[in-house]
């Protein structure tokens, strides 16, 4: 059975602020690692993740695109989305919202268009 992360868990496992739960997620993670337990990372998900540890932890862009670029390259993790959510750390990093970045790497990863009537979104998704 697919069981999909939430945002707490993630969140305690990157940032340990809460040790019972921290080892709790560690414990999924690494039976997901070791094939007894089959995760879901949601873009959604990945999405929260990175506005909490911006805006309330105060992470830099640079260590939230590190942490993650590590994160969801894990193949024992079932990551919706992967190609783009790989592809779009750049974006993030220069300073792009993170749905900005991920619509920009899901068009290009997907051969689309974005159809947006934010004028500069449009023009950096060419």
């Amino acid at each position: 059975m697919n069981e999909i992360v939430d945002t707490n868990v993630i969140l305690r496992f990157l940032v340990g602020d809460n040790e019972s739960q921290r080892k709790t997620a560690e414990r999924y993670f690494k039976e997901a690692e070791a094939g007894t337990r089959k995760l879901v990372i949601k873009p959604l998900v990945v999405a929260e993740s990175c506005f909490v540890l911006e805006s309330f932890y105060q992470k830099s862009r640079e260590d939230i695109a590190s942490t993650f670029e590590t994160f969801l390259s894990q193949k024992w993790l079932k990551v919706e989305e992967r190609k783009p959510l790989m592809s779009m750390w750049k974006l993030y990093r220069s300073g792009l919202h993170f749905v900005d970045s991920f619509l920009i790497s899901w068009a290009k990863v997907n051969n689309s268009k974005i159809l947006s009537f934010d004028k500069e979104l449009t023009k950096l998704s060419k």
